[in-house]
Protein backbone atom coordinates (compact mmCIF):
# COMPACT_ATOMS: atom_id res chain seq x y z
CA UNK A 1 0.00 0.00 0.00
CA UNK A 2 1.15 3.28 -0.62
CA UNK A 3 1.28 5.52 2.07
CA UNK A 4 3.16 8.76 0.94
CA UNK A 5 2.02 11.53 -1.59
CA UNK A 6 3.65 13.33 -3.89
CA UNK A 7 2.58 16.87 -5.08
CA UNK A 8 3.35 18.07 -8.69
CA UNK A 9 3.99 21.65 -7.82
CA UNK A 10 7.03 22.82 -10.69
CA UNK A 11 6.17 23.08 -14.45
CA UNK A 12 9.77 21.96 -16.06
CA UNK A 13 8.59 23.27 -19.51
CA UNK A 14 9.17 26.98 -17.78
CA UNK A 15 12.24 28.51 -16.26
CA UNK A 16 12.62 29.98 -13.06
CA UNK A 17 12.83 34.11 -13.72
CA UNK A 18 10.38 35.94 -12.66
CA UNK A 19 9.14 36.94 -16.16
CA UNK A 20 8.46 33.21 -16.65
CA UNK A 21 6.30 32.80 -13.30
CA UNK A 22 4.10 35.97 -14.73
CA UNK A 23 3.64 34.55 -17.75
CA UNK A 24 2.60 30.59 -16.17
CA UNK A 25 0.29 33.01 -14.00
CA UNK A 26 -1.25 34.65 -16.85
CA UNK A 27 -1.99 31.74 -18.74
CA UNK A 28 -3.51 30.16 -15.70
CA UNK A 29 -5.65 33.26 -15.29
CA UNK A 30 -6.89 32.68 -19.29
CA UNK A 31 -7.67 29.32 -18.77
CA UNK A 32 -9.73 30.35 -15.61
CA UNK A 33 -11.67 33.32 -17.29
CA UNK A 34 -10.41 35.72 -15.09
CA UNK A 35 -8.92 37.97 -17.84
CA UNK A 36 -11.58 38.47 -19.76
CA UNK A 37 -13.47 42.17 -20.30
CA UNK A 38 -16.99 43.35 -21.01
CA UNK A 39 -16.83 42.05 -24.47
CA UNK A 40 -15.67 38.50 -23.35
CA UNK A 41 -12.05 39.32 -25.44
CA UNK A 42 -8.80 38.56 -23.81
CA UNK A 43 -6.61 41.25 -23.47
CA UNK A 44 -2.60 40.62 -24.53
CA UNK A 45 0.55 42.39 -24.27
CA UNK A 46 1.20 44.44 -27.59
CA UNK A 47 4.25 42.95 -27.66
CA UNK A 48 2.84 39.17 -28.60
CA UNK A 49 0.71 40.78 -30.88
CA UNK A 50 1.23 39.75 -35.06
CA UNK A 51 0.29 41.45 -38.11
CA UNK A 52 -0.26 38.28 -40.20
CA UNK A 53 0.77 34.76 -40.41
CA UNK A 54 4.09 35.74 -42.23
CA UNK A 55 4.89 38.31 -39.35
CA UNK A 56 4.45 35.39 -36.72
CA UNK A 57 6.53 32.82 -38.62
CA UNK A 58 9.39 35.42 -38.64
CA UNK A 59 9.43 36.17 -34.97
CA UNK A 60 9.31 32.58 -34.02
CA UNK A 61 11.77 31.12 -36.82
CA UNK A 62 13.96 33.97 -38.29
CA UNK A 63 15.45 33.10 -41.16
CA UNK A 64 13.63 30.37 -41.98
CA UNK A 65 13.93 30.88 -45.37
CA UNK A 66 17.61 30.55 -45.73
CA UNK A 67 18.58 28.03 -48.35
CA UNK A 68 21.66 26.69 -45.93
CA UNK A 69 20.75 23.95 -42.85
CA UNK A 70 19.82 24.90 -40.01
CA UNK A 71 20.91 23.48 -36.85
CA UNK A 72 19.00 21.20 -34.11
CA UNK A 73 18.42 23.57 -31.62
CA UNK A 74 17.00 25.97 -33.65
CA UNK A 75 13.69 23.83 -33.61
CA UNK A 76 13.87 22.74 -30.45
CA UNK A 77 13.78 26.12 -28.56
CA UNK A 78 10.65 27.46 -30.56
CA UNK A 79 7.32 26.27 -31.81
CA UNK A 80 3.97 27.36 -32.45
CA UNK A 81 0.52 26.09 -30.89
CA UNK A 82 -2.87 26.98 -31.90
CA UNK A 83 -6.03 25.72 -30.75
CA UNK A 84 -7.86 24.69 -33.67
CA UNK A 85 -6.44 22.22 -36.44
CA UNK A 86 -7.62 24.32 -39.50
CA UNK A 87 -5.34 27.30 -38.56
CA UNK A 88 -2.56 24.71 -38.13
CA UNK A 89 -2.72 23.44 -41.64
CA UNK A 90 -2.70 27.11 -42.47
CA UNK A 91 0.31 28.33 -40.52
CA UNK A 92 2.16 24.61 -41.11
CA UNK A 93 1.22 25.11 -45.16
CA UNK A 94 2.73 28.65 -44.79
CA UNK A 95 5.70 27.40 -42.73
CA UNK A 96 6.60 24.73 -45.51
CA UNK A 97 6.70 27.27 -48.67
CA UNK A 98 9.65 29.39 -46.76
CA UNK A 99 11.30 26.79 -45.45
CA UNK A 100 14.25 25.27 -47.64
CA UNK A 101 12.91 26.78 -50.96
CA UNK A 102 14.96 24.78 -53.29
CA UNK A 103 13.49 21.37 -52.06
CA UNK A 104 10.98 19.40 -53.24
CA UNK A 105 7.41 18.74 -51.30
CA UNK A 106 6.60 15.58 -51.31
CA UNK A 107 2.83 15.23 -50.80
CA UNK A 108 2.08 12.12 -48.93
CA UNK A 109 -1.84 10.68 -49.18
CA UNK A 110 -3.32 8.59 -46.40
CA UNK A 111 -6.23 6.84 -48.87
CA UNK A 112 -6.38 7.11 -52.54
CA UNK A 113 -9.32 4.15 -53.14
CA UNK A 114 -12.60 3.28 -51.01
CA UNK A 115 -12.74 -0.30 -50.31
CA UNK A 116 -14.76 -2.59 -52.36
CA UNK A 117 -15.99 -4.71 -49.93
CA UNK A 118 -18.76 -2.98 -48.97
CA UNK A 119 -20.19 -2.79 -52.67
CA UNK A 120 -20.06 0.93 -52.10
CA UNK A 121 -16.95 2.01 -54.02
CA UNK A 122 -18.77 3.48 -56.99
CA UNK A 123 -20.79 5.74 -54.96
CA UNK A 124 -18.12 7.99 -54.00
CA UNK A 125 -15.04 9.18 -56.17
CA UNK A 126 -11.30 8.69 -55.06
CA UNK A 127 -10.88 12.32 -53.50
CA UNK A 128 -13.57 11.80 -51.14
CA UNK A 129 -11.94 9.38 -48.32
CA UNK A 130 -8.84 12.12 -49.45
CA UNK A 131 -10.75 15.07 -47.76
CA UNK A 132 -12.04 13.25 -44.85
CA UNK A 133 -10.16 14.76 -41.38
CA UNK A 134 -12.06 12.99 -38.51
CA UNK A 135 -10.63 13.93 -35.04
CA UNK A 136 -8.28 12.46 -33.23
CA UNK A 137 -6.99 11.12 -36.47
CA UNK A 138 -3.83 12.78 -39.10
CA UNK A 139 -4.40 14.33 -41.68
CA UNK A 140 -5.61 12.80 -44.74
CA UNK A 141 -2.49 14.72 -46.69
CA UNK A 142 0.95 15.19 -45.15
CA UNK A 143 3.11 17.54 -47.21
CA UNK A 144 7.06 17.09 -46.21
CA UNK A 145 10.39 18.43 -47.50
CA UNK A 146 13.68 16.62 -46.71
CA UNK A 147 15.20 18.50 -43.62
CA UNK A 148 11.77 19.52 -42.03
CA UNK A 149 10.63 18.86 -38.76
CA UNK A 150 8.05 16.85 -37.45
CA UNK A 151 6.36 16.37 -34.17
CA UNK A 152 5.52 12.59 -33.30
CA UNK A 153 1.72 12.49 -32.18
CA UNK A 154 2.01 8.65 -30.75
CA UNK A 155 3.54 6.57 -28.57
CA UNK A 156 4.98 4.04 -31.18
CA UNK A 157 7.91 2.40 -29.15
CA UNK A 158 8.65 5.04 -26.05
CA UNK A 159 11.76 2.28 -25.24
CA UNK A 160 13.60 3.94 -28.84
CA UNK A 161 12.43 7.63 -28.02
CA UNK A 162 9.55 7.18 -30.41
CA UNK A 163 7.09 8.69 -27.93
CA UNK A 164 4.33 11.28 -28.13
CA UNK A 165 5.60 14.89 -28.54
CA UNK A 166 9.53 13.58 -29.76
CA UNK A 167 10.83 15.92 -32.89
CA UNK A 168 12.50 14.81 -35.57
CA UNK A 169 13.84 15.86 -38.95
CA UNK A 170 12.92 13.76 -42.50
CA UNK A 171 15.45 12.06 -44.12
CA UNK A 172 14.44 10.06 -46.59
CA UNK A 173 10.40 9.52 -47.80
CA UNK A 174 9.18 6.76 -49.86
CA UNK A 175 5.64 5.57 -50.56
CA UNK A 176 5.52 3.01 -47.33
CA UNK A 177 7.96 4.50 -45.42
CA UNK A 178 9.83 7.74 -43.76
CA UNK A 179 13.08 8.00 -42.44
CA UNK A 180 13.91 10.37 -39.67
CA UNK A 181 16.72 11.48 -37.26
CA UNK A 182 15.64 12.45 -33.83
CA UNK A 183 16.85 15.58 -32.31
CA UNK A 184 16.18 16.36 -28.76
CA UNK A 185 17.97 17.31 -25.89
CA UNK A 186 17.92 14.01 -24.20
CA UNK A 187 21.39 12.24 -25.25
CA UNK A 188 19.78 8.91 -25.59
CA UNK A 189 18.09 9.21 -28.70
CA UNK A 190 19.62 12.48 -29.94
CA UNK A 191 20.82 11.90 -33.66
CA UNK A 192 19.51 8.51 -33.48
CA UNK A 193 17.35 7.36 -37.15
CA UNK A 194 14.56 5.55 -37.10
CA UNK A 195 12.15 4.29 -40.08
CA UNK A 196 8.64 4.86 -39.51
CA UNK A 197 6.11 3.03 -42.16
CA UNK A 198 2.38 3.44 -42.79
CA UNK A 199 0.11 2.27 -40.09
CA UNK A 200 -3.42 1.42 -40.58
CA UNK A 201 -5.15 3.62 -37.84
CA UNK A 202 -8.89 2.24 -38.37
Amino acid sequence: MWDKFLHLRQNIHLGHSEADNQHAQWLLEIGAGSTMDDSEMIQVSQSMVCANINALINRIYPGIGNTRPQDDQYFLDCIILCPRNDEMHDINEAILQQFNPNAEVHMLRSMDSVSEEDGMHHAYPAEFPQQLNAGGLPSALLCLKVGSPVILLRNLDPGEGLCNGIRMMVLNMRRMVLQYRIISKDRRFRDKVVLIPRIRLL
